[in-house]
């Protein structure tokens, strides 16, 4: 115990070099070459790394809270990171498995990594029972870094919001809480399975054969390290092999946005990152929901207000999409319905015009767009969005493009197999 709170220590102090030594890097590009405040920030969050990467995807979902110019900047702020030396997953899967062989759990881990992001890496390996399993294992110091990082961010934001008055970080203490609230959560493994657990449970409770998450393996299981059965298909990213691969491609899509949609009524929480890369067609032609690191909470009448929104847009209805805006978002003001709707058809009415599916185009930076204006708009009338709202409306933006892209509609939300959006517009409740 002693030893490790002394190699934490001196963790923690090489941390605070290496982020003074980044700051003054920074501050001498920025007397130098005269970069944007915006750009600037993102290169250094970059370079400093997990922590700050985190806070720059933090900024790009949210916002209601920071400047547009910083939100489209860090839009770029990818978490994938370099590989780390197998060596190092080795010394942490040893530490967690302390007291065990690790050759009497595993009979084969691939030494070459599936993929490593800036908090872990996951690697492909076969249990000794003999089932097939990805192990996600947390990278070596993340959360003394993290911990270290998010003392650091206290003091240094505050000398920001003095140096560059631009970036006015509103209610600084109430921000900082939600980062450090959300990025303990995705280092705690253990909370990641229970979420998937909680999916896989109300997946069983519908009756939903056509979905799937990986089983978690508990006892394999622990706050750093998380194993998971290993499904085996292709990802709704390479959309010419989901062609390929199914006949109808846009019952894939049907079925994953009813069974993400169902997951808001019945679960504690929703998975709040799901890109394409995040849903697969596996062999069996059913569709699989994998990392629930990101999750998000939201009430039931948000959610229902958003989808109301969406169909709203389809018909180009502007009153309604006034009046639902009012429901998803949060205000202490009187808001003119009629003024909002205006402004509401100045923001959408030429694309919509012409054609409702290109609002919904298939650049993610054209989404973000989207979501910048309409917080724009409500702001004007005193109307503030939850977090957890941007990450909804954003993944419902997300659902089109895919559409979009495997099997254009005109009309998607007329589709009568959506049952879980007609369920929502009825207000089911979890």
């Amino acid at each position: 115990m002693k030893r490790k709170m002394l190699r934490d220590g001196l963790r923690s102090v090489a941390r605070m070099g290496e982020t003074a030594v980044v700051a003054a890097k920074a501050g001498i590009k920025y007397a130098t070459e005269k970069p944007s405040h915006a750009k600037l920030l993102r290169e250094t969050f970059e370079s400093l790394g997990s922590t700050y990467i985190k806070l720059g995807q933090f900024i790009a979902s949210t916002p209601s809270l920071f400047p547009r110019e910083f939100v489209e900047e860090f839009q770029g702020c990818l978490d994938q990171t370099p590989k780390l030396p197998f060596s190092y997953i080795q010394e942490v899967l040893h530490t967690e498995f302390a007291g065990k062989n690790l050759a009497d759990i595993f009979a084969f881990i691939d030494e070459t990594p599936l993929a490593s992001a800036s908090i872990a890496q996951v690697h492909a390996a076969r249990l000794v029972s003999g089932e097939d399993v990805v192990i996600k294992v947390q990278k070596p110091g993340v959360e003394t870094i993290l911990y270290t990082d998010l003392n650091v961010l206290h003091f240094a934001t505050k000398v920001l919001e003095k140096a560059v008055p631009k970036v006015r970080f509103a209610s600084l203490a109430d921000i900082v809480d939600e980062i450090k609230t959300r990025m303990v959560r995705e280092v705690d493994f253990i909370e990641e399975a229970q979420n998937l657990d909680d999916f896989v449970d109300y997946l069983n409770t519908t009756q939903n054969h056509a979905a799937t998450a990986p089983k978690v393996y508990h006892q394999y299981s622990t706050r750093r390290v998380l194993t998971m059965q290993r499904l085996y298909g292709v990802p709704l990213t390479n959309f010419d092999l989901v062609k390929q691969f199914s006949k109808d491609p846009s019952q894939v899509l049907i079925t994953a946005m009813n069974t993400w949609f169902g997951s808001l009524m019945m679960c504690k929480s929703f998975h709040a990152d799901l890109h394409a890369g995040n849903l697969m067609l596996l062999e069996d032609g059913r569709v699989g929901f994998i990392d629930f690191g990101i999750v998000g909470q939201l009430q039931p009448q948000v959610w229902s207000a958003c989808i109301a929104f969406m169909d709203a847009l389809q018909r180009t209805e502007y009153t309604a999409m006034a009046e639902n805006m009012l429901k998803m978002g949060m205000t202490s003001h009187k808001v003119d319905i009629a003024v909002l709707a205006a402004d509401i058809e100045r923001l959408f009415g030429g694309v919509v015009l012409a054609d409702p599916q290109q609002i919904l185009a298939s650049n993610p930076a054209d989404l973000n767009d989207i979501m910048l204006d309409m917080v724009a708009v409500g702001e004007r009338h005193g109307i503030h969005f939850p977090r957890d709202f941007a990450l909804l409306f954003k993944q419902m933006l997300y659902f089109d493009r895919f559409m979009r892209v495997l099997a254009p509609y005109t009309d998607i939300y007329a589709d009568q197999r959506l049952s879980m959006i007609q369920a929502a517009e009825q207000g089911g409740s979890r």
